[in-house]
């Protein structure tokens, strides 16, 4: 188990997630509505800013960099959609890195294809492929444009399984090659709870056995309790 780097590298570029946030703010979680409570005091004077101004996009320049740079400052944060006319929110809490064509457990490690060609950039979209012909699985694009490599996305919320995930999510294949944002129903959102330095564990992925030394390479990101 080890702890994880904090955003402090990206911040260092001169890139800020989000905005600085007040204290006592509600956040909603996955499942509730990103809507003002009863008795909510939106519009008044002296109000506190909306949830909105609080809850902003990952910018896209954040993925812009290796993967394993990217893989353990993602944990934590939000994977949010627009499902049946809710905002849903669920936490990013397991996810594993492909990193080129050196890798033989990444889609790219025999060339482009027009399968994988989301992979070779640009970073911050979402590459999402149909496995054995029944779960569609997440991915969002890291590094720049011409190097193939992404990150997985495993576990959210309650939600763990890649193919459980999209299922439960409705994600499919619609959103491929789009980039992560409002606009298009489907973005990473930075958590203002989430600890400067959460714990996580990091092992071998699953069901890439066939990937020789690859196989063994401590690629799976697993975000720690606390």
């Amino acid at each position: 188990m080890e702890r994880m780097g904090t955003d402090r590298n990206f911040y260092a570029k001169g890139v800020e997630l989000q905005s600085p946030v007040s204290r006592g703010a509600r956040w909603v979680g996955i499942g509730e509505k990103n809507e003002p409570q009863r008795g909510s005091t939106k519009g008044a004077p002296g109000a506190p800013p909306s949830l909105s101004q609080h809850l902003l996009p990952i910018p896209l320049a954040f993925f812009d960099r290796p993967v394993l740079e990217v893989c353990p400052e993602l944990l934590g944060h939000f994977l949010v959609t627009r499902l049946e006319g809710r905002i849903v929110r669920a936490e990013v809490l397991e996810i594993e890195a492909y990193d080129g064509q050196e890798d033989l457990a990444c889609h790219a490690s025999r060339g482009r294809t027009p399968r994988n060609a989301t992979m070779f950039g640009p970073a911050g979209c979402w590459y999402v492929y149909l496995c054995y012909g029944i779960h569609w699985l997440l991915n969002i694009v890291t590094g720049p444009v011409g190097y193939p490599a992404a990150i997985l996305i495993r576990g959210v919320g309650s939600h763990s399984g890649p193919g459980i995930l999209t299922r439960e999510l409705k994600i499919d294949k619609r959103f491929n090659a789009l980039p992560s944002s409002r606009s298009t129903g489907l973005w990473l959102e930075r958590n203002p709870d989430r600890p400067e330095s959460p714990v996580y564990e990091t092992t071998p992925r699953i069901g890439v056995d066939y990937a020789g030394e690859w196989a063994d390479k401590p690629y799976r990101f697993i975000k720690q309790p606390g």
